[in-house]
């Protein structure tokens, strides 16, 4: 079955974490994704974590670059750039997450491309974006994080600043800048011409910033740290039964009221510290106290099983290990093996979105550097005599045992 994006050829010329991650959402969804790497080291998630499964590659390379062909081209050599001008001209997608002004040293910034593939949609993810005093700052998800606000308001009450361990950062700009692309790719079926992208980790982190940016225009009140707590509503948080902590969302009336039913305090709800959503903000810290006490009387378990009998959110936290294995994340096909040359059968997670008509496929595991460069060329209709003349000069790097034919 023909994926959506079958007829779409991207260029990924990023690395480690938001340019990869968005580029496999393009593959997953069917595009031709060639990588686009330096010669003998590649990206630098290839080496990064601190652990190795078989071969060279990190874990963490596998899980950013399924569906996706690597090649190994020299962009500093004339002769490299030369080559990549020819994948150019046969794209429709390029993503690059250099920091600003690199991609014009190296030419291979968007007016030249233009200037060779009009209909080329271009986009570069940086740090802070590619204008503004902040624009030529490193950028990195921590930085972005902190530079947003969100570190302001993340772990306990007067605790030290913490930063969220999932980097939402760097996976939400390759969201926002995957939703750019194809948005671009529709409006040049108008158009006819690609254009420029301009996503950054800033820009993301403050712009996922909704409900603090709210509260602070609406309020004139700095939003501080409220541990698992919400903004908007209580009891929403995570709380401690017997054997360890679960969560609790009852947001209105009709959920608070069926809460304090199932842990054998119907009197609460007429209390007028907790009368109604506003008073139980204010009275945050006796309302958690109360219930952790009687939740305290049964497993996390128990009581999830009946909170969710009587409509009231709730979940037990889980580790990662617990999470992995569920018999929800079994349904949902979350967790797939997939072969690899090197690994053997690996496990990577599933696709997030599911769809009906063309469910996505992994076509290919992670490539191993360079492992697609004279696949890739010889389809472009290179002659086996010009791949040599590239090779020889040093366009692709060290010279290596030429691929099978």
């Amino acid at each position: 079955m023909t994926l959506p994006l079958a007829n779409l050829r991207v260029l990924d010329v990023s690395q480690i974490m938001a340019g990869p991650y968005c580029c496999m959402l393009l593959g997953d969804m069917g595009a031709d994704v060639i990588k686009v790497e330096a010669p003998g080291t590649g990206d630098q998630t290839r080496r990064a974590m601190g652990f190795r499964l078989k071969g060279d590659d990190s874990g963490g390379f596998l899980a950013l670059n399924r569906n996706k062909r690597s090649v190994e081209i020299n962009l500093k050599h004339p002769d490299g750039r030369e080559a990549f001008y020819e994948l150019v001209r046969q794209a429709d997608i390029l993503v690059e997450n250099n920091r600003p002004g690199v991609a014009a040293r190296l030419k291979i910034d968007f007016d030249t491309l233009h200037a060779i593939n009009p209909r080329l949609v271009y986009a570069s993810i940086s740090g802070f974006g590619q204008t503004g005093p902040w624009s030529r700052r490193p950028g990195l998800d921590l930085i972005a994080q902190a530079s947003c606000g969100a570190m302001s308001v993340m772990g306990e009450p007067g605790g030290a600043p913490m930063k969220s361990s999932v980097p939402f950062a760097d996976l939400g700009a390759a969201l926002f800048a995957a939703y750019a692309i194809l948005s671009a790719v529709i409006g040049r079926d108008t158009t006819g011409l690609g254009q420029y992208i301009d996503a950054s980790l800033y820009e993301t982190a403050l712009g996922l910033s909704v409900w603090e940016s709210a509260e602070f225009w609406g309020t004139g009140r700095l939003p501080t740290p409220l541990g698992s707590a919400n903004r908007m509503s209580a009891p929403y948080q995570a709380v401690r039964a017997a054997d360890r902590h679960m969560v609790i969302g009852a947001a209105n009336n009709k959920l608070w009221k069926a809460l304090c039913d199932v842990i054998g305090r119907p009197e609460l709800p007429d209390d007028p510290r907790f009368i109604d959503n506003v008073a139980r903000l204010e009275n945050r810290g006796e309302l958690i106290p109360i219930i952790e006490e009687a939740l305290a009387t049964a497993s996390a378990d128990m009581w999830v099983e009946r909170l969710l009998a009587a409509g009231v959110p709730a979940a037990p936290i889980l580790n990662y290990s617990e999470a992995l294995d569920t018999e929800q994340a079994r349904a949902r096909e979350m967790v797939m093996e997939i072969d690899h040359p090197i690994e053997g059968r690996v496990k990577v997670l599933g696709f997030p979105v599911k769809l009906s008509g063309t469910p996505q496929q992994v076509r290919h595991p992670a490539p191993l550097l360079g492992q697609h460069t004279d696949e890739v060329f010889r389809e472009l209709g290179t002659t086996g005599e010009r791949l040599a003349q590239w090779r020889a000069s040093g366009a692709f790097g060290p010279a290596r045992t030429p691929e099978p034919a």
